[in-house]
């Protein structure tokens, strides 16, 4: 009988971890304030063309070879390799085998929850740990310039990623531990804060990440390991970086630093985009880059994960 007991006590054990363990694991929804704030939005497609620059989404999503005009054909392919396997770019254009079929909403908890239509989680290369704080009436705006864009009828490959990273659903235990919607620097200045740490998605390339792929935010913008192996993704904290506020919005209007050298890979696509912001926007990128704390540091996770010095 004892034994019997045990036996059921494990089991009811069982059952409530694995209950816990669906709980967590949910894809999220989109909280009510949110579809109501899209519901209430008046979309503007030409101020959506600024929020489609700022969040690099043709940055990423481009066919890989696409030059000028054809890099508004958002047909995906573009391959990011990382630890846990390559991630490959999604089409995301305005046709059956994009997002054509998408609603605002659809779209909305896409980049502000990682979630799917169909309730799929999404793997977090797709920056949506940025997106959350996204305002609703820019997504709107976003989805309205987006159905301008032209189709294309490539289909999305699916992402090279094995066992048990290719298990979706662990993804909501790590959006229950990772996914923060709060300001990294909360006394930065706004505007810039905005375009570096939601739109622009700066963190996710510049921060150190830990053992379980998450951004170090004790180590915001101090750099880190380049998941293709090719060098290192630098420092643009005070720490490192000594340009000026003119400096920095040159840089993203023209390319150049101030030692007259280019800009190269991936980041000439963020400096084509920010070239045809405003130039205020520039300018607020700069003022929060020179807002952040310095840092030098490298964190213990990320010399253990990278099994490397850090630069």
């Amino acid at each position: 009988m004892a034994f019997l007991r045990g036996l059921a006590a494990l089991a009811v054990v069982a059952l409530i971890g694995f209950g816990a363990f669906l709980w967590i694991t949910a894809p999220a929804k989109l909280p009510r304030e949110m579809r109501q704030a899209l519901a209430a939005a008046e979309p503007d497609a030409a101020r959506g063309e600024r929020i489609f620059l700022a969040a690099g989404c043709a940055s990423c999503h481009a066919a890989p070879e696409a030059e000028g005009g054809d890099r508004l054909i958002l047909a995906g392919g573009m391959r990011f390799p990382s630890d846990f396997g390559t991630f490959i770019a999604p089409n995301i254009s305005p046709s059956p085998q994009g997002i054509g079929g998408w609603s605002t909403e659809d779209l909305a908890l896409a980049l502000t929850r990682g979630v799917s239509p169909d309730g799929q989680h999404y793997y977090p290369a797709f920056p949506y740990t940025s997106y959350i704080r996204m305002e609703p009436a820019d997504i709107a705006d976003l989805k309205a310039y987006m159905d301008t864009l032209p189709g294309s009828d490539a289909a999305s490959q699916p992402h090279d990623v094995g066992f048990p990273f290719d298990i979706r659903r662990t993804l909501g235990g790590w959006k229950w531990m990772f996914l923060r919607k709060d300001w990294v620097i909360e006394d930065a200045p706004e505007a810039g804060r905005y375009l570096v740490e939601a739109l622009g998605h700066c963190g996710e390339c510049h921060t150190p990440r830990n053992l379980l792929g998450a951004t170090e935010r004790a180590a915001w913008l101090s750099g880190a390991p380049n998941p293709g192996g090719d060098g290192t993704i630098p420092n643009i904290t005070p720490g490192a970086l000594d340009w000026s506020e003119q400096d920095i919005a040159y840089y993203l209007e023209s390319g150049f630093t101030p030692d007259f050298d280019s800009v190269g890979g991936h980041m000439a696509f963020i400096v084509d985009n920010y070239a045809q912001l405003p130039a205020e926007d520039r300018a607020a990128v700069a003022a929060y880059l020179k807002a952040v704390p310095p840092s030098t540091d490298c964190t213990l996770s990320r010399f253990f994960f990278d099994r490397k010095p850090c630069p």
